[in-house]
């Protein structure tokens, strides 16, 4: 079981324009059967940890809820929950979380869903264990970082999925993010 940070990017960096719009991302040519898709990505996932913003996101875009595993959302905010989902409210730092959120995934893994304000959040934690990133071929210029931290990977695998080149890495454990127990 390991925690994953995926996320598709621009070239410069952004998982989002200033505004919050991710037009750009569905511009471009995406095989969803091909490697590092998110269908076969989501099959190995048991549990999703996302913050209010994200989780506002899919409740604005989305026409139903599309996840059956639990979805833990860091918040200190009453927000809705769509039916039949299991969504668990949590509120702390994310090492004292971790735990139930690993526990409630079961054997498979945990995502780590949306901005990378929550990814760094885990990855200084030393929590979080791979990054896969999809990047499209377009620039913005600014918006929402992908990763607003340094942190220290290294390359397991590239593949081209048509328009896109993917990435998945490992997080390097250091002084400061020491290895996930």
């Amino acid at each position: 079981m390991a925690t994953h940070f995926y996320r598709a990017s621009t070239l410069d960096g952004f998982i989002a324009t200033l505004d919050h719009s991710l037009e750009w991302l569905f511009a471009h040519d995406f095989d969803l059967e091909g490697p590092m898709a998110y269908p076969a990505f989501i099959e190995g996932v048991g549990a999703l940890v996302m913050g209010a913003s994200t989780y506002e996101w899919l409740l604005r875009n989305e026409q139903t809820w599309g996840y059956t595993q639990p979805t833990w959302v860091l918040t200190h905010r009453e927000l809705p929950v769509p039916e039949g989902a299991d969504v668990r409210f949590a509120q702390g730092k994310v090492q004292d979380l971790h735990e139930a959120i690993t526990a409630s995934a079961g054997e498979r893994d945990v995502w780590v869903v949306g901005g990378g304000d929550l990814a760094g959040q885990f990855a200084e934690a030393g929590l979080l264990d791979e990054f896969w990133v999809q990047f499209a071929p377009v620039m913005l210029g600014e918006g929402r970082p992908l990763l607003p931290r340094r942190l220290d990977l290294e390359l397991i695998d590239t593949v081209r999925n048509r328009d896109f080149v993917c990435a998945r890495y490992r997080v390097r454990p250091t002084a400061e993010r020491p290895e996930a127990a």
